[in-house]
C-alpha cells in the first residue's frame, strides 16, 4: 500500500473503495444506490413526420430539378433527412437527371 500511495499520490484509491465500487456497479449492495442511466425522452422524431414528407413531396411534383440541399433549407431539416425521406419514405429514385 505504502509503494502505491507514493506512486499515485492523491489519485490513490484504497483497496476497500475499489471492492465497495465494484460492489455498486454489479448491484450486489442493496445499500448503496445502483448507477444506471435514467430514461430519457431522447430527442424528438421530427424529421419523418407527415409534415415533412408532405412539404418535399410538394416541393418536389413543383419543381423536379431541385437539389436536395434547396430542400433541406426550405423545410429546415438536414439532407440526410431529406434524402432519407425522398429514397426511402416517397420512394423516389432519382429526381432529376442532368
Amino acid at each position: 500500500m505504502r509503494t502505491s500511495l507514493s506512486v499515485y499520490g492523491e489519485m490513490y484509491i484504497s483497496d476497500c473503495a475499489v471492492h465497495k465500487w465494484v460492489r455498486i456497479f454489479k448491484g450486489e449492495d442493496p445499500t448503496e444506490t445502483i448507477l444506471r442511466d435514467r430514461k430519457r425522452s431522447g430527442r424528438p422524431l421530427s424529421a419523418s413526420v407527415t409534415a415533412h414528407r408532405e412539404k418535399v413531396d410538394c416541393m418536389i411534383r413543383a419543381n423536379r430539378k431541385i437539389k436536395q440541399k434547396e430542400i433541406a433549407n426550405a423545410v429546415g431539416i438536414s439532407k440526410e433527412r431529406v434524402h432519407h425521406i425522398v429514397t426511402l419514405v416517397l420512394g423516389y429514385r432519382k429526381v432529376s437527371a442532368r
